[in-house]
């Protein structure tokens, strides 16, 4: 049906973002990768919890009742009371306030050995999937020994000979980890390689510089960022394995993987020691691949549309 001026009424108008050009066509598109995200109730629901987390354990020194340290010895072994809301550990440390100074280790943990892997494995993921050749070659050797082992032997083996700590824990599972996202990041460069306004831009002399930050790593940052919440989730759980046969968090530094295993040594007297940490990394670790769900979810459907 058309109206007076021939146009046809029916055909829904195009939206002003679509009509602006290149402007607005990013903003644009933002908005529809935040309601794709929004649309996946778990995705929010996830995000939402983790925020809480990170808000709770961030404020620990603000809002938890005791120190992580502050020992009560005539309260030792003991369950949840009005003054140690979740009780307490064998030297009488209030559970509860361990819980949230323990996030606050064990996440920022999590996020360095993340950040290292990033840091390493973005770039050397460009140039190899961007030059291939020999450079590339070389990449994948290197990305290949470091994976035909799994994550947690090296990473001890690396503890081992430089000592224990979480610092030095959570750099090696960082390089440990860097392969994973080298992986990731070259064979999303390999696929924009291969589009047609990068050769355009090749043929007329832009610099590989800028390609790699101005036409390759926006669209790869998606799949970046959807790995990143996945490793996010496993260096988590790393790092509570760490601590938890002592190579980590050293005490008295409270984090769930050193909570967990103290809790193990008195399993029998109190087995609900190590419950509560064991639920915080849980509900942590499903939030992170939640999250990561929800983002492969948004920006697949942006790049089976474009397909």
């Amino acid at each position: 049906m058309t109206g007076s001026d021939g146009v046809d009424i029916r055909r829904p108008v195009t939206a002003p973002a679509e009509q602006d050009g290149d402007t607005a066509a990013p903003v644009s598109r933002t908005r529809v990768l935040v309601r794709r995200f929004r649309a996946n109730r778990s995705a929010v629901v996830g995000c939402g919890l983790l925020l809480a987390i990170i808000i709770v354990t961030v404020a620990a020194p603000l809002i938890a009742p005791y120190g992580p340290a502050q020992i009560d010895i005539a309260d030792r072994l003991s369950g949840p009371t009005t003054r140690h809301w979740l009780g307490t550990d064998t030297l009488g440390r209030d559970t509860l306030s361990r819980l949230m100074h323990g996030g606050r280790v064990s996440l920022a943990a999590a996020g360095l050995a993340v950040a290292i892997a990033t840091v390493l494995g973005l770039p050397l993921g460009l140039v190899g999937g961007y030059f291939g050749g020999v450079v590339d070659w070389l990449l994948d050797r290197v990305a290949d020994v470091l994976m035909a082992f799994p994550a947690i032997v090296l990473t001890i083996a690396i503890i081992a000979a430089t000592g224990p700590g979480l610092t030095t824990a959570m750099v090696s599972l960082g390089i440990v980890y860097a392969p994973r996202m080298y992986r990731v990041v070259r064979g999303s460069t390999m696929g924009v390689r291969r589009e047609v306004y990068i050769e355009a831009s090749t043929s007329i002399g832009t610099p590989h510089l800028m390609i790699l930050r101005k036409r390759v790593l926006p669209n790869i940052l998606p799949a970046a960022l959807v790995q990143l919440s996945f490793l996010l989730a496993s260096a988590l759980l790393a790092e509570v394995t760490i601590s938890l046969l002592g190579l980590g968090a050293l005490p008295p530094t409270a984090s769930w993987g050193s909570m967990l295993g103290q809790a193990f040594l008195e399993m029998r007297n109190n087995p609900s020691l190590a419950v509560y940490p064991g639920i915080a990394i849980a509900i942590t670790t499903l939030c992170f691949n939640l999250i990561g769900d929800g983002l492969r979810d948004a920006f697949g459907r942006e790049t089976r549309k474009e397909s």
